[in-house]
């Protein structure tokens, strides 16, 4: 599903309301969201999952086309973890 999809999907569901208010909702969740997680926060959403950014430490890597080895640096990385209904509902 793309964005474009999931506000067509709230349009319908939500006849009150403008296509242009739906992509507004989106886009605000959306943006909150990443300036969460650009402070390191944590996202649940019950019943969906869970957002974290991880930490990554410094560490030795390999230059696969040399073989000689390469530093690499600490960096964060966004994570998710499946909430068990949306886990259910996917298995099913």
């Amino acid at each position: 599903m793309t964005k474009s999809e999931l506000v067509e999907e709230m349009k319908k569901r939500m006849n009150d309301f403008s296509k242009n208010d739906m992509a507004s909702a989106v886009d605000i969740v959306f943006e909150t969201m990443k300036q969460s997680m650009a402070r390191g926060e944590r996202i649940e959403l019950r019943g969906f999952g869970v957002f974290t950014v991880k930490e990554r430490k410094p560490r030795k890597g390999r230059n696969p086309k040399t073989g000689m080895s390469v530093a690499v640096p600490a960096r964060r990385a966004a994570g998710f973890k499946i909430g068990k209904e949306l886990k259910r509902m996917v298995e099913k």
